[in-house]
């Protein structure tokens, strides 16, 4: 048994400007539509949302990178992160050998500043 983590944390004044300045460009990169809709559901909290979805989605890539064997073949939105039916925050992760992992678990938070994200991956 293997257990591999990744840990991110993001300014969220840095994510309010990029999607300020690239609109879009920055949005449509990064995030899913359905990222992008629950974020916009936010309304005035919504870039601590952005923030904290790009700080897991930042940990997940290096919870799973030593499973990659080219890390430049995953993109942005090929982690997803979405909320269960108790809201709690899971991951989807598509277009990357997952072959192996027994478990992936996250936990992310924010605050007024920053947004959070720890992933921790099992592998059988």
């Amino acid at each position: 048994m293997k257990i591999t983590c990744g840990t991110d944390i993001i300014e969220i004044e840095r994510i309010k400007e990029s999607i300020q300045t690239l609109e879009d460009r920055f949005l449509n990169r990064v995030f899913t539509q359905n990222e992008i809709q629950y974020c916009e559901s936010k309304k005035a909290q919504k870039y601590q949302h952005y923030a904290a979805r790009f700080a897991a989605k930042e940990a997940a890539f290096k919870a799973i990178s030593c499973n990659l064997n080219d890390k430049y073949k995953i993109s942005w939105k090929d982690i997803e992160v979405t909320n269960d039916n108790q809201g709690r925050p899971k991951l989807n992760i598509t277009g990357v050998d997952l072959t192996g992992i027994e478990s992936i678990d996250i936990s992310i938070s924010h605050c007024k500043e920053y947004a959070t994200a720890n992933v921790t991956v099992l592998y059988k």
